[in-house]
């Protein structure tokens, strides 16, 4: 089952798990390695849509809402990230996509980087936008204090997608997801990655460590991790900067030097990282 949405952009369905899933799709397909957008907690993949657009030339652009979001089905109880990461990773399959770019925002990280560690062939690259979790959030009380704080950063635009999506999800079942979204060690899990990850931060997401702390991470990162910041830019940068950040991720994937885009809002730049380790192999 499919339709078009006029612009290049079909959507589907397919089941997955015992659910419905359904997904968008524009691009490519021939262009290049397909890019699957992962969503974050209580919200569709509505919000990925600007940069998802704006990634078609590089090739198929695949984004699903997850069981439980948006017009997917609803499972009797919110599915949790490892839940989660299996339903993606069945996703690909009912899709027949061998191998994908995970693209990742918030929540979406660690669901993309538990596909990663579980299945590291069906993944190309990992593109973790704004990867919460970790020391940083905890505890829950601090968490929703920078949640309040990234809130009033947002584009105003942005509560017009997400509002209907928490409303549909419940306040009940947000709170305990992002509870756990919280205590997951993303920046650990990054530190281990079996493949190339580029991680991209605003310099106003209030979840995110500050660079100093993000830069010392880094340092303990293998080669093929790479990190980017983006100025002015807080925690949803995929709806509120998308020309700049489909502007690093293309730069990425296709092996080119990660450049500024001066007609986007938002100044991105590479993160310098001191390594620390012997790059692997």
């Amino acid at each position: 089952m499919s339709s078009s949405d006029g612009a290049g952009w079909t959507s589907g369905a397919v089941r997955v798990g015992g659910w419905t899933v359904r997904y968008r799709q524009g691009g490519d397909a021939a262009a290049g390695v397909p890019i699957v957008h992962v969503h974050g907690f209580g919200i569709s993949g509505a919000y990925l849509m600007p940069t998802a657009r704006l990634l078609t030339p590089v090739g198929l652009n695949i984004v699903p809402d997850l069981p439980g979001y948006g017009r997917s089905e609803r499972p009797s109880r919110p599915l949790g990230i490892p839940a989660l990461a299996r339903t993606l990773l069945a996703l690909l399959d009912e899709l027949g996509l061998e191998k994908a770019v995970l693209l990742g925002n918030s929540m979406g990280c660690p669901v993309a980087l538990e596909v990663a560690h579980a299945a590291p062939h069906r993944v190309h690259r990992l593109v973790l936008v704004s990867p919460a979790g970790g020391a940083h959030n905890q505890p829950l009380a601090r968490a929703l204090v920078q949640l309040g704080i990234d809130a009033v950063r947002e584009s105003p635009r942005m509560a017009r997608v997400a509002v209907p999506d928490y409303v549909r999800f419940g306040p009940v079942s947000a709170l305990r997801l992002f509870a756990q979204l919280i205590r997951f060690p993303s920046q650990a899990r990054l530190l281990r990655t079996p493949v190339p990850a580029l991680a991209v931060i605003g310099t106003r997401d209030p979840l995110m460590p500050p660079p100093y702390r993000v830069r010392e991470v880094a340092s303990l990162a293998p080669e093929h991790d790479a990190v980017v910041l983006i100025e002015g830019a807080a925690h949803a940068l995929n709806f509120s900067h998308p020309g700049e950040l489909a502007n690093v991720v293309g730069s990425w994937l296709g092996g080119r030097p990660i450049r500024d885009d001066p007609d986007q809002p938002g100044l991105a730049r590479v993160l310098a990282v001191p390594r620390l380790l012997e790059p692997a192999g």
